[in-house]
């Protein structure tokens, strides 16, 4: 079965000057064509034909022959059909020999991949079809219109997906049997569409298809690492959303271990893409067949011979709050929560790399009062120290606040409410809330919080709420920013502080309203809010 590909290009073009030869994304737009008609093994030869002389020094670069057209074939209004039987007569003749399939490849659809082309032509070669055009499903509620009259193309309303097929050509590829080739057709009578994904159907005709069609090549394909579970907490769950969220034009993944629960039903209730396993080696495994760009490791703590097999598996690692041998040779540790005056040149350390959830980079801090009526109680998704009961227990008995003030508390979907008897107590002013969607909200209504040392400071910080910290673990003990010279009280240890230490700490900022203000002033003078940027150029940016 003897196949010619033939890839008609011009090189004049008014929309887009040079089209055919501007670089997409680091290389000539023809070569993409030229090169999946060259990674097709079914197609016999290839050929361009061209009336240009740069397009025909591209093609030569990659050893494909060239047809120079006639002036009659490279008028503007000339249609593609003169053209491709003039390419087929001339290749027979160069050749000596008939061909039986001509597919026509236009240079202005480089999404097109390999793969579909490869399925188009397998399945005509095994139907009874005379041509098959490359079309796109694309169903819409459209209209007509007649002189001054508009009417619908529907009988009834319908959601998109209810609507019946709308094909649109693509232009990507038109396969055609050499019979139906002439000079003004190359369409016979047995038509089929072959429909063509959505992402690979862009025609570039416009400057938009040219920025469509460039931000698709260059997405990356990013593999999010993480867990999130009662003693680790959910942070590093809420810290690699922010980061998905961040990087909607690239391909992303988060791969979770599945005994970890929690993490798993908060991944899955943010309709984020996820793969679940059990060890490193089913992620070895994963990653192998995934063919990841960039792996994103939150996982803590690494080894050296974990993060030289991810680097063998991607062309960039990134690791997340890694003090572990494996930083060292990772591309970017970014450190966040800890400080390090001695810094290695892949070390990113300190809150210029904080990454705040979209609320709080919209949101904005309240006036100042010098009366607390609001206090927040919010110690992570799980509190695996259970402090929340620590300050329950205390507000309930607390008798000096006559019901002025209200206990917030808020618990993530890791703690069961119910097992530690912590429920609304409304005649108390004390009132429990699960799994908030806009903590920041109650975050800028509060005048003080209690909170555990790890990324929710830098939200506190943000909106200046004066704040009492209790660490979780001597691990949070390490995170160096909720200290008093950046607005907070930290007691230290959270399982260690007495009731009587937290009363006395809270009747102190109760009475003294220029240490609240002073401490609301020193948060406020950090600019948290383009960490996100820093982080996610670290993650994109080329090694």
């Amino acid at each position: 079965m003897e196949i010619l590909a033939i890839i008609p290009a011009r090189g004049g073009s008014k929309g887009i000057p040079r089209k055919n030869v501007r670089l997409m994304n680091g290389k000539p737009l023809i070569s993409y064509s030229i090169d999946n008609a060259k990674a097709c093994d079914l197609i016999t030869d290839v050929v361009v034909s061209t009336d240009d002389e740069e397009i025909e020094s591209i093609a030569k670069l990659s050893n494909i022959y060239c047809i120079k057209r006639n002036n009659d074939l490279s008028d503007d209004n000339v249609t593609l059909d003169p053209v491709v039987y003039d390419a087929v007569k001339k290749m027979e003749q160069k050749n000596n020999k008939s061909y039986d399939i001509i597919i026509t490849l236009q240079p202005t659809s480089p999404l097109l991949s390999v793969e579909t082309l490869n399925n188009a032509l397998k399945s005509f070669l095994i139907s009874s079809k005379d041509t098959y055009i490359s079309a796109v499903n694309n169903p819409h509620l459209s209209w007509s219109s007649k002189g001054d009259k508009y009417s619908p193309n529907y009988r009834k309303r319908l959601n998109r997906q209810e609507l019946p097929p709308n094909f649109i050509e693509t232009g990507a590829f038109f396969i055609t049997r050499r019979k139906f080739i002439t000079p003004d057709s190359r369409m016979g009578e047995n038509v089929s569409i072959f429909e063509v994904p959505e992402k690979e159907s862009v025609d570039i005709d416009t400057k938009n298809d040219w920025i469509v069609c460039e931000n698709e090549l260059k997405k990356k394909r990013i593999v999010f690492r993480v867990d999130g579970f009662k003693e680790r907490g959910m942070g590093h769950i809420y810290h690699c959303l922010t980061l998905a969220y961040y990087l909607t034009g690239h391909e992303v993944m988060f791969v979770l271990n599945e005994k970890h629960f929690e993490g798993v039903v908060k991944i899955k209730n943010s309709f984020m893409p996820y793969t679940l396993i059990n060890s490193d080696e089913e992620f070895f495994v994963f990653l192998d067949n995934w063919n990841a760009d960039i792996i994103v490791n939150d996982c803590l703590d690494t080894e050296k011979v974990y993060i030289k097999k991810l680097k063998q598996l991607a062309e960039k690692v990134i690791t997340i709050e890694d003090l572990g041998e494996g930083a060292k040779y990772a591309d970017s540790v970014i450190n966040a929560l800890y400080n390090n005056t001695v810094k290695a040149p892949n070390e990113y350390y300190g809150e210029r790399y904080v990454c705040l959830r979209d609320e709080f980079l919209i949101n904005t801090p309240k006036e100042f009062s010098k009366e607390i009526k609001n206090v927040l109680v919010m110690f992570g998704g799980t509190d695996p120290s259970n402090l929340t009961e620590k300050i329950y227990t205390w507000a309930k008995s607390h008798n000096n606040l006559g019901g002025e003030i209200n206990f917030i508390f808020i618990t993530g979907k890791g703690y069961n409410s119910n097992e530690h008897n912590v429920h609304t107590i409304e005649n108390k002013n004390i009132f429990v809330l699960n799994d908030v969607k806009r903590v920041s909200d109650y975050m800028k209504n509060a005048d003080i919080a209690f909170t555990s040392q790890g990324r929710t400071v830098f939200e506190l910080a943000s909106l200046g709420v004066p704040s009492i910290v209790l660490a979780q673990n001597k691990r949070e003990q390490l995170h160096t920013f909720a200290q008093m010279q950046n607005g907070f009280l930290n007691l230290g240890l959270g399982k260690d502080i007495s009731i009587e230490t937290i009363e006395s700490t809270f009747n102190w900022l109760l009475n003294s309203n220029q240490i609240r203000h002073e401490m609301r002033e020193l948060m406020l003078r950090h600019d948290l809010k383009k960490g996100i940027d820093r982080v996610i150029n670290l993650i994109l940016k080329e090694n």
